[in-house]
């Protein structure tokens, strides 16, 4: 996949050799498949579907996919990609949010589809540890978009706790 940054070691990084393709429902390329939902099952073996094998293929949640429905194949799974058809849809964050904090899913969440560099930092709060930036932007110019927030006053899957929990912000507040 092409114009991908991923975290590695909380650093973020453009990947030049990643092996995963979305599938568009072409012949079956060579390289490790990202699959619809239906799709994923329908070419699953039942080992994998039982939850006692690690599938070959990546999974794809559209964006009226439930991610509870994942609850019983994600020990299955090496990669989720979230599709993100338009920027101004914002039902993704939720899917990836979900998935990080009440699924417990830790495996490599991307997100795919209409990715633009305003929106990494926001996704990386989220849980997303991979984006493919749209291909027809600067992945060099998009990776700045994960320098954009330097201070966070909610939750997020970093830092589970809102900024009036956090120690260092009553230190900071009696100076």
């Amino acid at each position: 996949m092409n114009n991908l940054i991923r975290l590695v070691g909380g650093q973020a990084r453009i990947v030049d050799d990643d092996p995963w393709q979305l599938h568009d429902g072409d012949d079956a390329p060579s390289a490790p498949l990202i699959l619809p939902l239906a799709a994923w099952r329908a070419r699953q073996p039942v080992a994998v579907l039982e939850g006692r094998a690690m599938s070959a293929d990546g999974l794809l949640l559209q964006v009226d996919d439930e991610p509870e429905a994942l609850q019983p194949l994600l020990a299955s799974l090496t990669l989720i990609a979230i599709d993100f058809p338009s920027f101004r849809d914002g039902r993704g964050y939720s899917q990836a949010y979900l998935l990080r904090t009440r699924l417990g899913w830790r495996g490599e969440l991307r997100a795919v589809g209409d990715v633009l560099r305003d929106q990494l930092a926001h996704m990386r709060q989220c849980g997303f540890d991979a984006f493919a930036v749209r291909a027809d932007k600067s992945v060099a110019d998009a990776l700045k978009g994960l320098d954009g927030l330097s201070v966070l006053y909610g939750r997020s899957v970093i830092e589970p706790r809102p900024l009036f929990r956090r120690g260092r912000h009553k230190e900071e507040s009696r100076s």
